[in-house]
């Protein structure tokens, strides 16, 4: 089988850190390519120079035998290779089909031709499977949603070599075997597809060779036979362990009372209908749902992020309905947001300045009116080593970070805090096995301490492993709270679907 892609001695050099050292990568015409590393071992970094986004400061790259050189992403796309970036691409503001068309080439300039442009999406939309109102505007759309999107601007402009970054890390189970399906679908055109991951099962599932790097170096290429474990142990350097140990729960007094509880989404649309649930210190409630179905806005109302129409939410037996988010984190509250660019950090300050967002006006951070930056300083680092945040210093912006360790200084920066309720949405997205297993074991010692936690995410091993009871939610409302050793994955599927849980017996 020929190459359809050659990168030879790739090497690229920024201020204090080498992110790419002397790597070579073939890809054949035809195969799923996965990449394998963890949080910050080069992956994206390698990605976003054969995209065009990078130069590199060493190395050379060929398409088809023909060396090719990239000042820009545009030049990337003109030879057929396309980006889904783990961070999307998308102005939110506009709708699907003008971002698609964005910075492209108009029949009638500078008229936009969105008739013929809605015609062509809807056609790859229906071909891989992926159905999206072209003329919805991106911030209307889940995340799920969005990154369909971004695989259907690629496609529309040609992509031969599509490179998806992370991409399941947003997914659900279902949209995963969609995601998996529209890639069967692109490689019957004869082209190829790069997968970036540190998910080993999904790698082994779908790839048919795997490259590993590791700190910047590649480890080896193997195919997808290699175990496992032998897999994680080239990832991250050590013998990885995936069974969560926990001891079983000892749930304390209500510290979180949620009481017929309504909302509107973004589109003012029903999001929340009479949600009511209590979790208890020194538990962990998972919700399961496939994305869009209410989680965002459930955490949203509980963090003082969005208003409710009615309810009642109460933490600790004091009512916090609708006050504003600071109130809320004053009652020793830690939050995990979903979108960690959006509500997690921001992007344009250093490691310092995003580890005290929180406590920025309490002592020890500040004396008086003035921010205490010794202390500051002490702190982050602190915090730097004991979450394993790789960085070069805490001075770096955190727009610098790999997205895992902008994941690992939200976790750092929540979790120090000792918090006796956690919201936590997606808490490991984009997190390696290394990392994850760390985190998992953090929030469980938290839990263990007497906290109560709201652990929200769409892996569905994930919430049965780490939950002590699930609530299940479909459309808006609770179909049922179960316990995970008394209830299979099909059990929660169905109630995904939308079945009660008295109902679910009689479908079995």
């Amino acid at each position: 089988m020929t190459n359809l892609l050659e990168m030879k001695g790739i090497t690229k050099n920024f201020p204090g850190v080498m992110a790419n050292n002397n790597i070579n990568l073939e890809v054949k015409l035809g195969e799923i390519h996965a990449l394998l590393g963890e949080n910050g071992a080069g992956k994206s970094t390698l990605m976003n120079i054969l995209s065009g986004l990078y130069k590199p400061t060493a190395g050379r790259i060929f398409i088809n035998r023909e060396e090719v050189s990239f000042n820009s992403p545009k030049d990337a796309i003109h030879k057929g290779i396309g980006m889904v970036y783990q961070h999307f691409m998308l102005i939110r503001q506009l709708s699907v089909v003008e971002n698609i068309i964005l910075g492209m080439p108009q029949k009638y300039e500078p008229l936009l031709d969105i008739k013929d442009a809605v015609k062509k999406i809807t056609e790859f939309s229906s071909h891989y499977g992926m159905n999206i109102d072209p003329y919805s505007k991106i911030w209307q759309l889940s995340v799920g949603q969005q990154q369909r999107v971004e695989i259907i601007k690629a496609l529309y402009r040609g992509a031969k070599l599509l490179i998806l970054d992370e991409p399941t890390s947003v997914l659900t189970p279902q949209e995963v075997d969609e995601l998996f399906s529209m890639i069967d679908q692109f490689l019957k055109k004869e082209c190829s597809v790069i997968f970036i991951s540190h998910k080993i099962d999904e790698v082994k599932a779908i790839s048919n060779r795997i490259t590993v790097l590791r700190q910047g170096k590649k480890v080896r290429t193997v195919s997808n036979n290699t175990s496992k474990k032998e897999l994680a142990r080239m990832m991250v350097g050590r013998e990885v362990s995936f069974k969560i140990d926990k001891l079983p729960a000892s749930p304390g007094k209500v510290i979180l009372k949620l009481e017929g509880l309504k909302a509107l989404n973004d589109r003012g649309l029903k999001a929340l209908k009479s949600i009511s649930l209590e979790i208890f210190k020194g538990e962990i409630l998972g919700i399961a749902g496939v994305d869009g179905n209410g989680q965002s806005e459930l955490v949203e109302v509980i963090t003082g992020l969005r208003k409710i129409n009615k309810g009642k939410i109460s933490i600790s037996g004091i009512n916090v309905t609708n006050l504003h988010p600071r109130k809320i984190l004053e009652l020793n509250v830690g939050h995990i947001p979903q979108d960690r660019h959006l509500t997690g950090i921001v992007l344009d300050m250093d490691l310092k300045e995003n580890m005290i967002l929180h406590d920025y006006y309490i002592p020890p951070h500040c004396k008086g009116i003035f921010l205490n930056w010794d202390f500051i300083k002490k702190h982050t680092c602190k915090l730097i080593k004991e979450y394993e945040i790789k960085t070069p210093s805490e001075e770096v912006l955190s727009e610098n970070l790999s997205g895992g360790n902008q994941q690992k200084l939200i976790l750092a920066r929540e979790l120090h805090r000792k918090p006796d309720l956690l919201i936590a949405m997606n808490a490991t997205r984009g997190l390696d096995v290394g990392a994850i297993e760390y985190v998992q074991k953090k929030i469980i010692e938290l839990r263990d301490r007497g906290a109560g936690i709201l652990y929200v995410s769409t892996e569905i091993e994930e919430i049965i492993n780490m939950s002590d009871r699930i609530a299940v939610i479909y459309n808006g409302e609770i179909m049922g709270i179960v316990r995970p050793e008394e209830t299979s994955i099909e059990e929660l599927g169905l109630m995904m679907a939308g079945t009660k849980k008295e109902e679910v017996n009689s479908i079995i």
